[in-house]
Order: C-alpha cells, then sequence, then structure tokens
C-alpha cells in the first residue's frame, strides 16, 4: 500500500555559537577568533577593547564591521547577547574579567594561564557558579597531537605508574611575537611598558609557563597533587619579574622538574631549543618523550629498552582545537575535561602559587590549599 504522506523535513541547523572577543592584553586573543572566524557553526559577534588601536588587525583579518567593535565590555555584552566570551585581559586581571561578564549569563573561555594566584582563580570559579555560567581554561598545547597522545599511553598505562614528569617551557620571550606567530624584534621601551614585565599585573616567566607544566603534571598523574614545591627564579637586572624558573615538585611517587624560559635560543615553533621544549614521562615500566609540534613520540619499554619512535595520533572533531571543543561541551552539556577543566586548572596554581612563596621565602613549601 504506497503512501501519500511526505517524508519528514530535516532537522534546521542550529543557530551559530556566537563568541565575543574581550580584551587584547594576550596575543593569544588573533588565534582565538581565527579559531571561530574558521569554525563553520560559530562566528565573531563582537570584539571590545579599551584601546581601539589593538582590534585593528582583528578587524581587518576578519573583516568585523563596524557595529561589532565595541570599547566598553557592558556596552557590548548588552548589544550583542553573545553566547560566550573569549577573556584575554592580563594574568593580574582576570578575576576582574570573569566577575564582571559572568553575570551577564555568558560562557566563558579565559586563555591560560588560569590566574595571579589561587585567591583570584576561586574568585573565577565562585562567579562563574554564581552565575550559573561555563568556564574553561584554555592551554594551548592541550590541542598538540604530541602531548595528547602521550596522555593517551600513560592512561593506558604504557609506562606503568607515572614517577616523574619533566617539562621545559618557554620562547625566546613574550614580545618576540603577535598572534599567528608573526615575529616582532622587543625593545627595552616594550618591555617597560608591556604588562608581561609588571609584576603586579601578573608578568614574568613563571606565571607565564609554570601553570603549562603544573597543569599538565596533574593531567598526566590523573590528578594527584604534590606534597611540597621547591622553586628558584632568576631575571635581569633592572627587571622587577623573572625570566627563568626551576621548579621541583615532590609527589608520594617521587620528583617532578616544571622549568619555565623567556631568552630561548629559538623558539621552538621555528627550531626546537636545547633544552627542548616538552615533556619527559618517567614510569615504573618505561619513559615517553613529547617534544612541542613533535610528529612523533619517543617511548621505552622493557620490550623496547633501546627506544621506538611511535606516530602522533591524528586529533579529530570536536578535539582539534579550543573552539570546537567548547562550543561542543556546551551545546552538548558535557564536562570540560583534562587541562580545560577548573578542577585540573586549579591544581596548577596551586603548584603556581607555592613555587611563587618558595622562590621568595627561598625554602621548600607545602603546598597551599
Amino acid at each position: 500500500m504506497s503512501s501519500d504522506s511526505a517524508a519528514p523535513a530535516p532537522a534546521a541547523a542550529p543557530a551559530p555559537f556566537r563568541f565575543v572577543g574581550i580584551n587584547f592584553d594576550h596575543m593569544h586573543m588573533g588565534d582565538l577568533l581565527r579559531k571561530v572566524h574558521e569554525h563553520p557553526g560559530a562566528e565573531i559577534a563582537g570584539i571590545c577593547d579599551a584601546d581601539p588601536a589593538r582590534m585593528q588587525k582583528v578587524i581587518e583579518n576578519f573583516q568585523i564591521p563596524p557595529e561589532r567593535v565595541f570599547t566598553d565590555v557592558k556596552t557590548c555584552l548588552k548589544a550583542v547577547k553573545p553566547d560566550a566570551a573569549i577573556l584575554c585581559p592580563a594574568t593580574g586581571r582576570h578575576a576582574e574579567y570573569v566577575e564582571l561578564v559572568a553575570p551577564h549569563k555568558v560562557h566563558l573561555l579565559v586563555e591560560k594561564p588560569f590566574a595571579a594566584s589561587l585567591k583570584h582563580a576561586d574568585r573565577m570559579i565562585a562567579a562563574a557558579k554564581a552565575n550559573k555560567v561555563r568556564m574553561a581554561i584554555n592551554w594551548p598545547i592541550r590541542w598538540s597531537p604530541c602531548h595528547v597522545t602521550a596522555h593517551r599511553l600513560v592512561s593506558e598505562g604504557l609506562i606503568g605508574q607515572l614517577e616523574e614528569v619533566h617539562h621545559y617551557g618557554g620562547n625566546r620571550g613574550p614580545l618576540w611575537h603577535s598572534a599567528d606567530k608573526v615575529e616582532l624584534t622587543p625593545t627595552d621601551a616594550m618591555k617597560r611598558k608591556s604588562w608581561f614585565y609588571k609584576k603586579g599585573e601578573g608578568g614574568g616567566s613563571l606565571l607565564d609557563y609554570l601553570g603549562y607544566g603544573a597543569t599538565f603534571a596533574t593531567w598526566y598523574h590523573g590528578g594527584k597533587k604534590p606534597l611540597e614545591v621547591t622553586a628558584v627564579t632568576h631575571g635581569s637586572a633592572g627587571l622587577e619579574v623573572d625570566e627563568h624558573s626551576i621548579v621541583v615538585c615532590r609527589y608520594k611517587v617521587g620528583l617532578s622538574k616544571l622549568e619555565t624560559r623567556w631568552g630561548t635560543f629559538t623558539d621552538p615553533w621555528t627550531h626546537q631549543p636545547q633544552p627542548k621544549c616538552g615533556f619527559i614521562l618517567k614510569g615504573t615500566a618505561g619513559t615517553i618523550s613529547s617534544f612541542d609540534y613533535s610528529e612523533t613520540l619517543r617511548v621505552q619499554t622493557a620490550e623496547c629498552p633501546e627506544g621506538r619512535d611511535v606516530p602522533v595520533d591524528v586529533l579529530e572533531a570536536p578535539f582539534r582545537n579550543p573552539i570546537e571543543y567548547f562550543v561542543h561541551a556546551v551545546r552538548n552539556k558535557v564536562p570540560f575535561e583534562g587541562p580545560l577543566s577548573p578542577k585540573i586548572s586549579r591544581v596548577g596554581q596551586q603548584i603556581v602559587d607555592t613555587a611563587v612563596k618558595s622562590a621568595e621565602k627561598k625554602k621548600t613549601i607545602k603546598l597551599l590549599e
């Protein structure tokens, strides 16, 4: 028996997920907005910075019309009514901006590091919870296939129980490049002006880069916390912030070393410096080295003590970059996982705060709670 009933119409595609980019202190704003621009289900609904000149490059790159450009945050949020805000202020102002934006019921993607202090991190968590919005912390190396593959191998038990995490992270310095890794030549005058070199605004290599090692060490260790932290820092004469730090974390299973450096000989995205930027993981049954931008991992096990190269995983949607992951997690109401989770990032912040205190006191400090 035939039927004349029409086939059901296909479900309508969801409306674009609307992002606003707020505060251009950190050059990564341009990188994140590029990912929004490239996402088929998202759009740049607006951008906002008190200094219009800092938005000009983004306006040109993504053809953002004047009616989507703002210099006042509240005006921007009321006019645009976005789904989410990308926040890239100076580290010392992360809590301030989360508390400013969250009451507008806007989800939050905060560019690393988490915060200038554990107190600020807890303010951010509280503001998001009170306003019932989602918050994620973006660590760019979370989207590096090598480091994601390393986490998978550790989780699968390939190298037994993880005992040590060694991280070396940094670059020639924060003023040597802008968005899209465009190279610059910094001057002393630029350093004096930049928030990166101001202690009160969360500057310094330790606050800029230790969060990477501390947060990823927490991820690799399955959420475990160290018992105590010892830190030493060094900076050039005339600077009020450090350019080099070495941090030792004592876990129940052993010692991990996390090192930050502004002033590597080369940038890792051009030529890996020596020491190489990345991670070396040592377990009870093997080791893994995962260096930034590497297409293979070096793995040692009892079966292959001489070591072998393991190709990195191919990341698939929606786990290829922070924007598609954020949209996926919010729309499907799934929790943020790994380094993007405030829970994991908070442990990283505990390590950072303890390291700051250890460097100031010049002694080992029990992990701050």
